[in-house]
């Protein structure tokens, strides 16, 4: 892989340049990997609901930006006391999410520092029993993009007046807030030990050459943060009304449903929570394939069947996930 660092600390401009690489990546390019770091923001997953997710009163008074990104998961407050990863390479094949792939590398250059980290769950890495990591991942179209933070020093005050905390979430990790469950890597590794050592560990483990982004790539990255990472409608986005909603937590993430009913047919959908999708073109597709059919539930759990659920829910039981889709 190619590695590439970037100074910009504007959350729209970092995401709008890892998607065009993401887009343009060549056929037979070994792959990015990609270091880079955020201002005081809020950074939110592809599926969710940003007004659900972020303390509105906190994000006005502090002005923080709240950008959505391109990848499942949950919502991430960051600063400078992170440093975030992004490996970008072509899919070679693999149809479902692998965070392994891309998080033992990471682990390997933490341990150089003195960190014993081990991958916690579907897409965390842990310390002391304690989150220092977390990832999202997207496969699409025959390429992956694989993204993280890592928590170095970040001010866990303000992390937790950013974020709405769903306590359902929390308890269902043994812990009574975020400050107990997270911590800095800062805390763990070797004495001496700084955010230089740590970006020259990772390249280490995680890069073969140095790379560069062409003047074209960084034209159009200023053009789509423009036009979509600091628009409105794709950071929050109108919501439809809805006759029916409910939410459950899985092992592998949490699913929200609202249905808009009219005359026995779905006439909307939307589809939400901090999962990973595994279809090409994402959950929208599930959300178009829903729309205009009939809501009896028997009828329902036949298209489901034939969507094949595990497409849109990376590690879903398919016949768990159509019932609980399927019935009032």
């Amino acid at each position: 892989m190619e590695h590439l660092t970037f100074s910009t600390l504007d959350p729209a401009f970092n995401l709008a340049l890892e998607e065009v690489l993401f887009q343009t990546l060549p056929v037979g390019h070994p792959g990015y990997f990609l270091l880079w770091q955020n201002g005081p923001s809020v950074i939110v997953g592809r599926h969710q609901c940003t007004v659900d997710e972020v303390n509105a009163d906190f994000i006005r008074r502090e002005n923080l930006p709240v950008v959505r990104r391109i990848t499942g998961g949950g919502a991430v407050y960051h600063d400078t006391g992170n440093l975030n990863f992004s490996f970008i390479e072509h899919a070679n094949g693999r149809e479902k999410v692998d965070f392994g792939r891309y998080l033992k590398p990471v682990c390997a250059a933490l341990a150089d520092l003195g960190v014993q980290a081990e991958i916690s769950g579907r897409n965390d890495v842990e310390a002391g029993g304690r989150k220092i990591s977390g990832s999202g991942q997207m496969l699409r179209r025959g390429k992956v993009l694989h993204h993280g933070t890592l928590l170095i020093d970040v001010n866990f005050e303000r992390l937790v007046e950013a974020l709405n905390v769903d306590p359902e979430k929390m308890r269902s990790k043994g812990v009574a807030s975020v400050r107990s469950r997270v911590g800095n890597i800062s805390e763990f590794w070797r004495s001496g030990s700084d955010i230089a050592a740590l970006t020259e560990a990772l390249i280490r483990h995680c890069a073969q050459q140095p790379g560069s982004a062409a003047e074209t790539v960084m034209a159009e990255a200023d053009r789509l943060a423009d036009e979509k990472y600091r628009q409105w409608n794709w950071n929050y986005g109108a919501m439809p009304n809805f006759t029916e909603r409910k939410r459950q937590r899985f092992d592998w993430g949490t699913v929200e449903l609202r249905l808009d009913v009219k005359d026995g047919h779905i006439a909307a959908c939307k589809i939400l929570g901090d999962f990973f999708c595994n279809a090409g073109e994402g959950i929208q597709e599930l959300e178009q394939c829903l729309a205009g059919i009939s809501r009896e539930p028997a009828q329902l759990e036949k298209t489901l069947v034939q969507a094949h659920m595990a497409r849109y829910f990376s590690g879903c039981d398919p016949e768990v996930m159509t019932r609980f889709f399927a019935q009032p």
